[in-house]
């Protein structure tokens, strides 16, 4: 008798932590390039120049858990050769030898953070934007270079009503907004510092992220 009711013990304690376990497993999430874009800025003398690089030209993945942010691994990749800020001439400039390089192979084409740590307070909660920061390795012109990015984070969870509703914009039943600001310069990853006229741009260069995910 006392052995039946520890079977019965384990077995209902099993049901209730087996499934506890299966929501924890890590979502993959794919990002939805018409929503999500990449941006530089630069400080010159008499301007500050923006370049923008958005629609197909930004992809990438995520393995995120939202009970546990901190284990979030992915990739972000952005094809430069899209990249544009504005002025046709500046942009054919960008893409010559002395800078990106677009005929210096696939390397070169394109600008991947590969993301190795996140720290944010707590889970992720549905609407409810968390600030935190993100670690990884931004490679530039085959260039790696470690780097640390302030992020806000919002998981947005949708209804199978409202799936069905968003589904031509390529949303699914969870969701994630990542808005992400860090810093690199251009010697950092192997090219000159840019000149406009007479005047040196500044070296620093502020890199931003505006991109939208949908679990797969």
């Amino acid at each position: 008798m006392y052995s039946r009711i520890i079977r019965s013990l384990i077995s209902l304690l099993l049901g209730l932590t087996l499934p506890a376990l299966g929501e924890a497993a890590p979502l993959t999430f794919k990002l939805l390039p018409t929503y999500s874009r990449a941006t530089f800025k630069s400080d010159a003398p008499l301007e500050t120049i923006v370049g923008t690089t958005a629609g197909p030209a930004v992809e990438g993945r995520l393995m995120v858990d939202p009970a546990d942010p901190t284990t979030t691994r992915g990739t972000i990749r952005v094809d430069l050769s899209a990249l544009r800020s504005g002025v046709e001439k500046r942009d054919a400039d960008m893409r010559g030898k002395d800078y990106l390089d677009m005929d210096g192979g696939e390397q070169n084409r394109y600008a991947v953070f590969t993301l190795t740590g996140v720290t944010l307070p707590g889970p992720l909660a549905p609407g409810q934007e968390r600030e935190g920061t993100a670690k990884g390795t931004l490679t530039i012109k085959g260039r790696p270079v470690e780097t640390e990015a302030a992020v806000r984070v919002t998981y947005l969870t949708l209804t199978p009503a409202q799936v069905e509703q968003q589904k031509r914009f390529g949303f699914t039943t969870d969701n994630l907004k990542v808005r992400a600001k860090f810093a690199t310069t251009f010697t950092n990853h192997g090219m000159q510092i840019p000149q406009l006229l007479f005047l040196k741009v500044a070296n620093d260069l502020q890199l931003e992220a505006d991109l939208t995910f949908v679990r797969e």
